[in-house]
């Protein structure tokens, strides 16, 4: 006679992975977020009490203003250029037969297997004064003058897009695993085209794939320090930047934590509404 599992067996099976969660996740955020409280005494030390001291400067102060809206405006084109890219990108590898489709993979995911200093550098000898790039245009006659994209956005999201587009393409790539062949078979079958079908079924279908990915691109784009540093430098500074100097240059923990826990919250509020808002426009195109 077959028993049924207790149901205490699932939260048993997670209890390791959620302890490790709260121990090395959960709580340095609520440290970082306490800390945040504390004022920043001119000693250099950090005093006692609690104070909204340091968020009314970030708030108040125009060049935290400025540092927030570049880091977002480039977590945003790292983001729109990663789903251009990704989402073809994994439905042809979906397509693609099996023995290809594991060495695809692998080149997929190449950039992940490169540590992100080493990859960073290669991109500045690319993008730099008298990189391959920079040979590349004058060699094709476009223009005379160096074109060197160092201290660039658009070396940034170039450079963060070779790193973050891998997580896109797995997304969505999980998302087309799911989807039923027999489904664009029967729309075929009724006479819809290939644009059709992509359009009217399987689109719909990787939604939830694209958001998730572009949440996972958006979080890790906001959030990136060293490629922003190398190749954007103090010229293109970004809040994670900001946040390194405040706790190892200033030593001003205290408006550090507040960064800190300002990102943490403005990633946290902008994925959802943009998630939110794509989802009910999604909704209303395909009803």
């Amino acid at each position: 006679m077959s028993r049924e599992p207790s149901s205490v067996v699932p939260y048993g099976l997670a209890a390791p992975a959620t302890l490790a969660v709260a121990l090395f996740v959960a709580v340095p955020l609520l440290l970082t977020f306490a800390l945040s409280f504390h004022p920043f005494l001119p000693s250099g030390q950090i005093g006692h009490g609690t104070t909204l001291a340091n968020y009314v400067e970030i708030g108040s102060d125009s060049y935290y203003g400025v540092i927030f809206a570049r880091t977002f405006a480039v977590a945003l084109m790292v983001t729109a250029v990663c789903i251009f890219i990704g989402v073809p990108e994994a439905y042809v590898l979906s397509r693609l037969p099996k023995r290809w489709r594991a060495l695809s993979l692998l080149l997929v995911l190449g950039p992940l297997l490169v540590s992100v200093i080493v990859r960073t550098l290669g991109w500045a000898i690319l993008l730099g004064a008298g990189g391959l790039l920079d040979q590349l245009v004058r060699a094709l006659g476009i223009s005379d003058r160096p074109a060197p994209l160092m201290y660039t956005y658009t070396g940034v999201v170039i450079a963060l897009v070779h790193v973050l587009v891998p997580y896109m393409v797995l997304a969505v790539w999980a998302s087309l695993q799911r989807i039923d062949p027999a489904t664009e078979q029967a729309a075929e079958s009724l006479g819809a085209g290939a644009s059709r079908v992509l359009w009217r079924i399987v689109l719909p279908q990787i939604v939830p794939g694209v958001l998730s990915g572009g949440l996972i691109v958006f979080a890790l784009s906001a959030s990136a320090f060293a490629t922003p540093a190398i190749i954007g430098g103090r010229r293109l500074k970004v809040v994670p930047m900001s946040i390194y100097e405040q706790f190892l240059n200033t030593l001003n923990w205290p408006l550090g934590a507040a960064l800190s826990a300002a990102l943490v919250l403005l990633v946290v509020g902008i994925s959802m509404g943009l998630n939110r808002a794509v989802e009910r426009r999604f909704r209303q195109v395909f009803q």
